[in-house]
């Protein structure tokens, strides 16, 4: 049976964030981040949160389908509102895994990596991945398009004791890493509590307010796969290469191995 999520106990642990009152939950759906777009064209808050217990149409990134059993997962979608600009949505998806990576890292001991932009690797397996959809406002002469909201779809690989065939090689779990069995409100407690402060340090920092560490440097060090990692880069043709940073923008540049200094703006970066 799959562990249940008592909500007036999230909405407790969540006192004094902006998701405390906004959660909902749902035994089984198409898709959160579905939800969450509809919910967030109807005029829901900023931190309303969609966690449901399985999904029948879950997505990834590309329109890959992403593996959502029933109590095995946790699928989760935030509505968000920011201050902030159009160009700076991928800063979104870099700050939502460092809150993964954390809330993992807080719950399990696990040591999570995070795979440039949005996924959670253990060892060389992908235990979660991170989906961000926004919608903008239309730009005005010599202003940027800034978002009217933006949806952050999250999904962790808990309790799963195996995948289909064509994923074995390629997904874990937290149980399979660790043998236990994971509650899941726990890890979307922490996950909420690490991702609003990454949400506020974050547009501190795009306001230009002074901050310890920005997210960028957080990220690098936070990530094997920033600089020094061989991969293989699924667009502009494919490519080969050894990853160089992150540049201004936060796009992960690759020195190629034909000589070229490329940046990944939306490509597959995978180990070589």
């Amino acid at each position: 049976m799959p562990d249940s999520f008592d909500l007036s106990r999230v909405t407790a642990a969540l006192a004094n964030t902006a998701f405390a009152h906004n959660l909902h939950h749902f035994p089984s759906t198409g898709s959160t981040n579905a939800l969450a777009l509809e919910a967030a064209q109807s005029g829901a808050p900023h931190g309303s949160v969609l966690v449901a217990d399985e999904q029948t149409a879950g997505r990834g990134r590309s329109d890959h389908r992403w593996h959502s059993p029933a109590g095995e997962g946790l699928y989760v979608s935030v509505l968000l509102r920011p201050q902030m600009a159009l160009a700076d949505a991928l800063w979104l998806s870099l700050a939502t895994a460092l809150a993964v990576q954390a809330s993992i890292a807080t719950v399990t001991n696990l040591a999570p990596d995070i795979r440039w932009p949005n996924d959670l690797l253990i060892g060389d397996r992908k235990c979660g991945g991170i989906l961000v959809e926004t919608s903008a406002v239309a730009s005005q002469a010599d202003t940027p398009s800034m978002l009217r909201y933006a949806v952050v779809g999250v999904g962790i690989n808990v309790n799963q004791p195996s995948f289909p065939a064509q994923l074995h090689a390629l997904a874990t779990s937290l149980l399979r890493e660790t043998g236990k069995i994971w509650a899941r409100e726990p890890i979307l407690i922490e996950f909420l509590r690490s991702f609003e402060k990454e949400i506020d340090c974050l547009e501190a920092e795009l306001r230009g307010s002074p901050i310890e560490t920005g997210l960028l440097e957080r990220f690098a060090a936070a990530s094997s796969w920033v600089r020094g990692k061989h991969v293989r880069v699924d667009e502009a043709g494919g490519y080969t290469g050894v990853t160089d940073g992150l540049d201004a923008r936060g796009f992960l540049r690759v020195a190629g191995d034909d000589g070229t200094l490329h940046t990944v703006l939306s490509g597959g970066v995978r180990a070589l």
